[in-house]
């Protein structure tokens, strides 16, 4: 089949080449980087932007003119203007406001408290934004680096991530592959990535217990891998994805206040302050790698540190680490010696300290003779260079040649399993219904790249019937999805709570030509912002009308404990939501339910006090 190269940025499919360049990515938390195989040498090389830094910061800013900045020059808007600067977005990938609650306080733009389990949104003026439309941005400048570099275009590419990010975290990064124009080929694990750049699992014979302690900018993961023959087997992971290069940043930062007069004060009034101090306690840090001190001056506040100050400071992370290594060893069933490999991974392995720590958990001196920014993006290019079918000796299993999935309220394409999974696999998620007294969902069965179901290609449906009745929302469905040996999907729906279960077998699983295919994915990137948009706008209605009933049910029930005023302007606040359900406009319909929740938080929380205060009258605790 012929190759079709599609440049993006012209809208239009260019002529086929005779060696494709299929670019590897480390979207990293900190730094993200692109690489590519060299076709003279053969080597992977990581690509700079104007021929100048290989790592471009993972920070996006909005400037008040609608223009938006990544990169470098985002980066150098962090202190003067933070509330318009985002950083850090990884950590938001796939996650709800419930999940990162704890660290709000760690951003200094807006994360969206919804009150819902729905993804996290982020709010810079009026506009919102998700973590894959973010995502994508930062995507779209490796892109563009790449291209530039290597004055073609490129449109396929292997992205990394950590390998305990779950279903929903791939599929996000995924989705925001697609919306930078292109087409993810594979998700790979940091870890094996890694590996790769080290040369380790390139010889067909070779057989490796390793351990890869990956220390970045946001997160830290220690991953147990078993290579043979080429096949990479993730044995455990562990980790922490709240501790990196952040917070040892942060601990510097908790110093400087507590030690410095008047900083404390300072810091607390000014955001501006705020940024300053923590791009000096990052500078101090990279410092101390290869100083025994250092000094910087912000205003009438000096910021000292040593090198034996920051072992002391960074000492209880170091431990947390180790912790987490000697966890993941016994999920791995495995012993410090039967480790043959500790790969180290992430610029804050840079650190001599963390080094010397490592070494000694594992009685043997580490790998890190690879710049540890650069080691994850130069195994993704090997990677994509597999893909591309000019090294023979990495086995690659049968894959899924389109994703598949279910449709979901709005007609939405929700994947279950991603395009390109090795198979055999096995994947589930589990869903709820969207009425009350609910006593049978319809489960429609598609295949393709869109966001909507009718892009897509339907493969099969069926109805799980005999819920028990129950409020919207308190059933647990689980639909899963199994693919055997022979490329035959099996779909399986279960209500949890009763017990009520139904399958059906789905064959010939494909039945497309190569062509067909071709087609289908060249029409999902060629379609790619249109699509996220539909999708965006639907999801928000769908969420708002949710909303809708959910507040309107409280009103009903709870009139008797609410002020007048409350009740009226609540319902002024719902006919705006509704009346914005009209609008093609989801960031207005976010400003509505966004407003309608910071006016309704207040008294809702005082009714639910009442509440358990009630219940809790005239009980005892048992002794």
């Amino acid at each position: 089949m012929a190759k079709i190269s599609i440049n993006v940025a012209k809208g239009k499919i260019d002529a086929p080449e005779l060696h494709e360049t299929i670019i590897g990515i480390d979207l990293g938390t900190t730094n993200s980087l692109v690489a590519y195989i060299d076709e003279c040498n053969h080597q992977p090389i990581c690509l700079a932007k104007n021929g100048k830094h290989t790592l471009i910061p993972s920070i996006i800013h909005f400037e008040e003119n609608g223009n938006i900045l990544v990169g470098d020059e985002a980066k150098a808007k962090i202190v003067e203007s933070p509330e318009r600067t985002v950083f850090s977005v990884k950590r938001l990938m796939g996650k709800s406001f419930g999940d990162v609650k704890d660290f709000k306080n760690f951003f200094s733009y807006e994360v969206i408290d919804d009150n819902t389990e729905s993804l996290v949104k982020i709010k810079i003026g009026n506009q919102f934004y998700s973590p894959i439309e973010l995502s994508s941005l930062i995507l779209k400048e490796l892109k563009a680096t790449a291209e530039a570099a290597l004055n073609k275009s490129v449109t396929k590419c292997v992205i990394t991530v950590p390998a305990y990010f779950n279903d929903t975290q791939r599929q996000a990064t995924k989705d925001a592959g697609k919306l930078a124009g292109l087409d993810v080929l594979r998700i790979v694990n940091e870890p094996t990535a890694a590996s790769l750049a080290y040369g380790i699992g390139l010889k067909k014979e070779e057989e490796k217990k390793i351990a890869v302690y990956d220390l970045g900018g946001g997160t830290f993961d220690i991953s147990i891998l078993h290579i043979q023959s080429g096949i990479f087997e993730v044995l455990s992971t562990n980790g922490d994805t709240f501790l990196g290069g952040d917070d040892l940043d942060k601990a510097i930062v908790d110093y400087w206040l507590e030690n410095v007069d008047g900083l404390k004060a300072a810091y607390s009034n000014s955001f501006n302050t705020q940024q300053a101090v923590r791009m000096y306690a990052e500078q101090s840090k990279k410092s101390l790698a290869c100083t025994n001190s250092t000094h910087h001056q912000l205003e009438n506040f000096s910021l000292n540190l040593t090198i034996e100050k920051l072992e002391e400071l960074i000492n209880p992370f170091v431990e947390k680490t180790l912790q987490c290594c000697a966890k993941a060893l016994t999920d791995a069933g495995l012993k410090q010696s039967d480790i043959e490999a500790v790969i180290m991974v992430g610029g804050s392995t840079r650190s001599p300290f963390v080094k010397q720590k490592v070494s000694e958990f594992f009685n043997q001196p580490v790998n890190d003779s690879l710049n540890p920014d650069e080691v994850v993006a130069l195994g993704a290019a090997i990677q994509a260079d597999v893909l591309a079918g000019n090294q023979k000796d990495i086995l690659l299993l049968d894959i899924t040649p389109l994703s598949l999935g279910i449709e979901t309220m709005g007609g939405l394409m929700d994947v279950i399993i991603p395009r390109n999974s090795k198979i055999p696999t096995r994947a589930g998620r589990t869903y709820t219904t969207s009425k009350d007294g609910q006593s049978q969902i319809k489960i429609s069965v598609f295949q393709g790249e869109r966001d909507l179901v009718k892009d897509n290609r339907k493969l099969s449906e069926f109805v799980l019937s005999g819920i028990p009745g129950m409020p919207a929302g308190f059933p647990k469905v689980e639909i899963q999805f199994t693919i055997n040996a022979d490329g035959i999907l099996m779909v399986k729906a279960k209500e949890l709570r009763s017990g009520v279960e139904q399958s059906i077998e789905v064959k010939p699983q494909y039945g497309l030509t190569d062509e067909q295919v071709e087609k289908m994915l060249i029409e999902s990137i060629e379609n790619a912002k249109d699509d996220m948009a539909v999708r965006g706008l639907q999801e928000a209605k769908t969420e708002a009308e949710q909303m809708i009933l959910v507040t309107e049910k409280f009103l009903q029930k709870n009139e008797s404990l609410l002020a007048a005023e409350e009740i009226s302007t609540t319902k002024n606040l719902l006919i705006e939501l509704k009346n914005s359900l009209q609008q093609p406009e989801r960031n207005l319909i976010h400003k509505r339910m966004d407003e309608l929740n910071q006016f309704t938080r207040p008294f809702a929380e005082r009714v639910m006090d009442i509440a358990i205060a009630d219940a809790m009258k005239g009980k005892k605790i048992l002794e």
